[in-house]
């Protein structure tokens, strides 16, 4: 295979520049800034500073500059409202209508809120369904929201184990769903391997057992098309600095289905108030329309500029082109991992991310028995991933700024870090931000 006509033609630099001509999605590269050089595959972490974005942050400064406190409503668009016509922008990445999606809070903090207001422990219903393979955050957010209802932090909180230590069956996940269970919180797309959960599926078996579910999609927001009200999706939370490219610890967002809205939110802040009565400072509580009433504080205006011009770049760009073009690539660079005869016991590499297109995130998950030090040989190279512990080296082709040349001059560096033995120079050890 890997001497065949074919196979040379695919793994070739020149079929790489043919992808990238004809990528539909090219022409936006120019609208981030890429540093000369860098190959930048970490945007499943922090996602690229764009020009729009940075040009919506300069002109907030300039607001706050001209007009101070006035511009809590002239600004344009006025911060009094920017959580709310963020969430509208938000809402068709979701599936959404523009009054479930509000930008608020940050992704744990809305986990929080989301789960005190869902999580209604009653009689032998107590149990919270997780997996053992969910972000660390949300385990320590689920555990806490459990002692705060004086339940069992160990026996309450069901974490569905993994079969092969990356994925997780839909099918066990269903399984757990008895009538002891009070909630459901799943990860859309599982940090690690990159796997996708159908949320439709999941969210249908819950609703059999009468549970209320809601998804993490901390690695499917702006990647990946959602269709929450067709799903019947509860709730949902995630953050923009990623995929949204927002920015580092920018705001994050929220979704509230709507047949909810009649809920009071379990954690209430004067933010989430009725917008047009929140001034007068009344003790009695009034919830703000749709899903505003899941703010807790005033909007950090800063934090959140960015997004719009992200949100600006994403319109244009279109979710459903977004999905199609981060498949295309991440199915190239795994084509190209394996074609390349890196996967053969020579090299050592192993693809930890599901082949089918309906089981992946925008990811891929790069196994090696030596991951901490392919990553750091990576950096050196100008080449930046991340780390996963056990062993995995995160790849994330971002559509937007990545390019497929550049997906084949990374799987050059990964052959080349074997062959050079110069992994074996650097430290196993993972560095302080991984």
């Amino acid at each position: 295979m890997p001497d065949s006509p074919t196979n040379l033609r695919f793994t070739s630099e020149a079929h790489a520049r043919e992808l990238d001509e004809r990528d539909a999605l090219a022409r936006f590269r120019e609208r981030f800034y890429r540093q000369p050089g860098v190959i930048y595959l970490d945007g499943n972490s922090l996602g690229l500073l764009s020009k729009d974005a940075e040009d919506a942050v300069l002109k907030a400064l300039a607001e706050w500059k001209n007009l101070g406190i006035n511009g809590w409503l002239k600004a344009d668009p006025p911060w009094f409202f920017l959580g709310e016509q963020l969430g509208e922008l938000s809402a068709p990445l979701f599936g959404a209508g523009a009054d479930e999606v509000i930008v608020t809070g940050t992704t744990t903090v809305n986990l929080h809120n989301l789960v005190a207001t869902f999580y209604r422990p009653s009689g032998t219903r107590r149990k919270i369904i997780a997996t053992e393979l969910d972000f660390p955050s949300d385990v320590y957010a689920l555990r806490s929201q459990i002692a705060l209802q004086h339940g069992d932090q160990e026996s309450d909180l069901v974490l569905v184990p993994s079969c092969d230590g990356r994925t997780v069956s839909e099918d066990d996940l269903i399984a757990a769903m008895s009538d002891e269970v009070a909630l459901v919180l799943l990860p859309s797309v599982f940090y690690r391997s990159g796997q996708l959960l159908d949320m439709a599926r999941l969210t249908a078996a819950a609703h059999e057992h009468d549970i209320p579910i809601g998804f993490d999609c901390a690695h499917s927001a702006g990647v990946i098309p959602h269709r929450f009200d067709e799903w019947g999706v509860d709730f949902a939370f995630w953050c923009n600095y990623k995929y949204l490219n927002a920015g580092p610890g920018s705001v994050g967002g929220l979704y509230v289905n709507r047949k909810h809205f009649d809920r009071l939110p379990g954690l209430s802040g004067w933010w989430g108030y009725q917008k047009e009565r929140q001034f007068d400072m009344l003790h009695s509580w009034e919830s703000a329309a749709g899903a505003g009433a899941w703010q807790i504080s005033t909007i950090p205006v800063l934090s959140a500029a960015p997004l719009i011009g992200s949100l600006r770049i994403i319109g244009e760009a279109g979710i459903e082109k977004l999905r199609a073009t981060s498949l295309a690539q991440t199915d190239y660079l795994m084509e190209m991992i394996e074609r390349s005869g890196l996967t053969n016991q020579d090299y050592g590499y192993r693809i930890g991310t599901p082949r089918e297109p309906e089981r992946r995130g925008g990811h891929v998950a790069v196994e090696h028995e030596h991951g901490p030090q392919i990553a750091r040989a990576l950096k050196a190279r100008n080449v930046i991933p991340d780390f996963r512990p056990p062993n995995i080296v995160r790849l994330a082709p971002i559509p937007l700024y990545t390019s497929y040349h550049e997906l084949w001059q990374v799987v050059q560096h990964l052959r080349e870090i074997i062959s050079s033995g110069d992994y074996r120079k650097l430290d196993a050890g993972r560095e302080m931000v991984a």
